[in-house]
């Protein structure tokens, strides 16, 4: 009888429990369509699941997740769509998105670079209501979508499941895409080079030899890129542009740390939207690191090369809210070695003289790199981006130069020999500053952009020449002092505008301002103290402006689309020569620059592309200025006050051909032709201050240049572990000059090839070997007269290319090679690299005129070793700064 009533009374409890349990529930819930409930008090829903691969079945990490929907607006009581939430994958692909709404209908969309963007519609299943029902997500009153479900009253949801609310959408799967006049891209593997038929782009994170170095390091290994070894970059044989995020740059690719950059743009024929600057030498844009991803995120890193110099360096981004914030910091030492000869056989004269000369030297020093910056995200649409870098360094050089040189004395020419140590200092200072708006209208693809980029530099030198002439048993001593500055402000504002029926309308304004100031001085030591050569001195300064503005227009259809632009350019310069007050100044007329872009998609895999544009290189300051520089008085360079502007008409055919995930190639073929061509002239002139005949190196207009190629970029992936990029380029160049001196014509054909390959072996082991042979070269690696910066100026006057009609470049080739091995889950790897591993690569010129041949060779930094260790770390969390209270978000699941 006890148990019989104790077997009641639990039944009792149980079915009072049961009734009270829904009632409990629709407490815990907004009211329906009551009006006064709270929508948020919904969010208790969950999706998750997995992106892969649809060909491999691998997870897709860092894809982007977006859930879209219905949201009540408090402002303007309405419902609109919005979007709910969102995040990026983890590495393995596995993606949460948490406190969802857990009625309505909802559009998944998932989307990676290289993959086709997949949309689907996702829901909860938990019926109760719609836009304006008394069962929807919004306050409302009765109407369509407001009927009862499940039993409930006057649109009162049913009771859901814990499973209901919480639910696995499985594999979401992703496959290679192929987009006409979009970026058309192959990433197998996460490989190093992303071919496009617009541009390359290459990651440098994934280049074991560049770390620890500098961009240097990374853009020699480049498919269509070549340094020299002094620094000096070429693309397909001319000097490109170098922007840093997209923005102009007092930097030197010397002076960036390759640990500091995520990837390099390749543009080889720039459209109208581009600065028109730089002649047919296309554009190479260094994009450095920075995160948006939620949490926090970044890595520390630090290396030692055989030389006994470290690098150390760290990246940590922050994202909370609507705030983003990065920092990032490297320092770097250096010890380069180096050597090099120079024969000279003077062709004039009676009788005839040469000068032979050879040297060895080393540079010790360090450079460091930070940047900070901020992104303000004022709403969904409008972000504010404050962002600000310094680079300075200090370095000694240690220089011996041995030369024979034959004097000429009452008719006889005697040889005599010397000697000369220079000790020199060297520091610099970059600093700079952007400021970025940005706008996303609720069309997509619509958005307006406008920045102010501040770069300023200065720079200081010191050398000591102590010089020994064996025949005359004399000490030479000498000193030369310098200072500079540059500040480079550009002004840019953007708009984008997709217009209906695939059209799209991109436009854009900009300014550049340059103000340049240079002094370097000269002083012999003369009875115990060192006296000023005033003849020797050279001090201006100048001002550059280069205004713009553009206008493109697309039109995209099923299988072809095109993009026409107009760009508008003006420019002027004004210099001053300090000491005699000589002023110098000059207007480059308003130009338009047309360009011109057809894309066919012949099918699925192969795509077609026709482009043309006509593009600007303007004579820099150094190149105008008709002063000697002393600073070797074996070779002494001029600037001509009359040099004219060079045009240059770039016509490029690419085709690309995607046979599979695998396997992809690449294939251009590009004619550029030049008017007016800037060219590097050198003569035998007489020289008042040495009282003699000297070469004189100056620049001259010459009629025309033609050149013509074919470009071979293909990328393979073989038995899953082996990528192989090949690129092979054969170009042939004609210099006409014969309107400086008779018979001046150069026809040169040259050729380059460059072969990454990377391995990835068992137990997260990744070997990488590159390797590169360029031909005899009929360009100079010259880039604006000696005066300038190593590796090419941010447009306007200060880094203008220049090309000889006079000589070649000799072959060189060369090989580097890398091992990297990850540690603790990728968390951390540790790599040995080694460059130059034959101690090959020897650059050396060969110039000849009527008056003189010359030979020159040079060889820096030969099997040089480094090891660097990197650790990464992060953690992605919406709510980073905010204590979690798991009870109170768990409370009422349990039933």
């Amino acid at each position: 009888m006890i148990k019989l009533l104790a077997m009641s009374l639990r039944l009792l409890v149980f079915a009072f429990f049961c009734l009270l349990l829904p009632q409990f529930l629709f407490a815990q819930q907004p009211m329906g369509g009551r009006g006064g409930g709270n929508p948020a008090q919904y969010n208790i829903g969950r999706f998750y699941g997995k992106v892969v691969d649809e060909t491999t079945g691998k997870g897709i990490g860092y894809a982007s997740v977006q859930l879209t929907g219905m949201k009540w607006d408090s402002v303007t009581h309405k419902l609109q769509k919005g979007l709910i939430a969102g995040q990026l994958t983890e590495e393995n692909g596995d993606f949460s998105l948490e406190n969802l709404p857990i009625r309505g209908d909802f559009t998944l969309k998932v989307s990676y670079l290289g993959f086709a963007s997949m949309e689907q519609t996702v829901t909860f299943g938990i019926p109760g209501g719609g836009p304006g029902g008394q069962g929807g997500d919004a306050p409302g009153k009765g109407g369509p979508g407001g009927r009862p479900a499940n039993g409930g009253q006057g649109g009162r949801p049913g009771m859901p499941s814990a499973s209901a609310i919480d639910k696995d959408l499985g594999n979401i799967k992703l496959s290679a895409s192929s987009e006409l006049l979009k970026e058309v891209t192959i990433e197998g593997h996460g490989g190093q080079i992303t071919l496009a038929l617009d541009k390359k782009v290459y990651h440098v994170d994934k280049d074991g030899v560049a770390a620890g170095g500098t961009a240097e390091d990374a853009l020699k290994n480049i498919p269509s890129l070549n340094v020299d070894v002094d620094g000096n970059l070429t693309m397909r044989n001319a000097a490109p542009q170098i922007f840093v995020d997209g923005r102009p740059t007092n930097m030197t690719i010397d002076q960036i740390p390759a640990d500091a950059i995520d990837k390099v743009e390749l543009i080889t024929n720039p459209s109208a939207k581009y600065d028109a600057s730089g002649g047919g030498g296309g554009i190479v844009n260094i994009v450095l690191k920075k995160e948006r991803r939620i949490g926090y995120n970044g890595n520390i890193r630090t290396g030692v090369d055989m030389r006994g110099r470290v690098n150390l360096g760290g990246d940590i981004n922050v994202r909370e809210g609507k705030v983003n914030g990065f920092v990032s910091g490297n320092f770097n030492q250096r010890r380069s070695l180096s050597s090099g000869a120079t024969d000279r056989y003077n062709l004039v004269g009676t009788p005839l003289t040469n000068v032979f000369q050879s040297n060895q030297g080393r540079n010790d020093g360090f450079f460091a790199m930070g940047r900070a910056g901020i992104d303000y995200f004022i709403s969904n649409r409008n972000t504010l981006t404050l962002s600000g870098n310094y680079t300075g360094g200090s370095f000694k050089s240690y220089d011996q130069l041995g030369t024979k040189a034959d004097t000429l004395r009452n008719g006889e020419a005697f040889p005599g020999e010397s000697y000369r140590r220079a000790n020199t200092d060297r520091a610099f200072n970059n600093y700079g500053a952007q400021l970025l708006f940005k706008h996303i209208y609720p069309k997509e693809g619509k958005e307006f952009t406008a920045d102010v980029n501040f770069n300023g530099s200065t720079s200081t030198n010191t050398g000591d020449f102590n010089t020994t002439y064996y025949s005359k048993n004399l000490l030479a001593l000498q000193r030369q002092q310098g200072t500079g500055s540059n500040e480079f402000v550009t002004l840019q504002t953007d708009y984008v505008n997709p217009l209906r029926n695939g059209m799209k309308l991109e436009t854009g304004a900009r300014a550049a301002i340059r103000n340049y100031r240079s002094e370097n001085n000269s002083f012999n030591y003369f009875n115990g103290e060192y006296l000023l050569a005033p003849n020797f001195a050279s001090r201006y300064k100048y001002t550059d402006q280069v205004y713009a503005a553009y206008a493109t227009f697309s039109k995209s259809y099923t299988r072809w689309g095109y993009q026409a632009g107009l760009r508008a350019e003006s420019s002027r310069y004004r210099g001053v020569l300090i000491d005699n007050n000589a002023r110098f100044s000059n207007q480059f007329p308003f130009s338009l620059f047309p360009s011109l872009f057809l894309t066919y998609k012949l099918n699925e895999e192969d795509n077609i592309q026709l482009s043309y544009s006509r593009r600007i290189n303007r004579p820099n300051f150094f190149q105008l200025i008709p002063f000697p520089d002393y600073s070797d008085s074996l070779n002494l360079s001029r600037g001509n006050p009359g040099l004219r502007p060079e045009f240059t008409n770039s016509l490029e055919v690419t085709y690309q051909n995607i046979l599979n995930k695998d396997n992809n190639i690449l294939v251009s073929a590009y004619y550029k032709r030049a008017d007016h061509l800037i060219t590097r002239y050198q003569q035998l002139q007489s020289d008042v201050v040495q009282g003699r005949e000297v070469i004189v190196a100056t620049y001259e207009n010459a009629n025309s240049s033609t050149a013509y190629g074919a470009e071979f970029t293909v990328k393979n992936t073989l038995f899953k572990i082996v990528d192989l990029t090949s690129n092979l380029n054969l170009y042939n160049s004609i210099v006409d000059g014969t309107n400086i001196a008779a018979n001046l014509k150069a026809k040169q054909f040259t050729w380059f090839i460059k072969e990454n390959l990377t391995v990835r072996l068992p137990q997260s082991v990744t070997l990488q070997l590159n390797g590169s042979y360029q031909s005899r070269t009929a360009f100079s690696f010259d880039n604006g007269g000696g005066r300038g910066g190593r590796g090419g100026g941010g447009g306007g006057f200060g880094g203008g290319p220049s090309s000889t009609a006079q000589g070649y470049s000799n072959p060189v080739w060369f090989c580097d090679f890398s091992v990297r091995k990850d540690l603790w889950k990728r968390t951390a790897s540790i790599t040995f690299s080694m460059q130059d591993i034959f101690r090959s690569r020897i650059s050396g010129t060969h110039t000849a005129s009527t008056a003189f041949i010359q030979d020159s060779w040079r060889r820096r930094d030969a099997r040089l070793a480094r090891v660097t260790f990197t650790y990464r770390f992060g953690k992605f969390d919406v709510s980073l700064f905010r204590r979690k209270n798991t009870r109170t978000e768990t409370e009422g699941m349990d039933f």
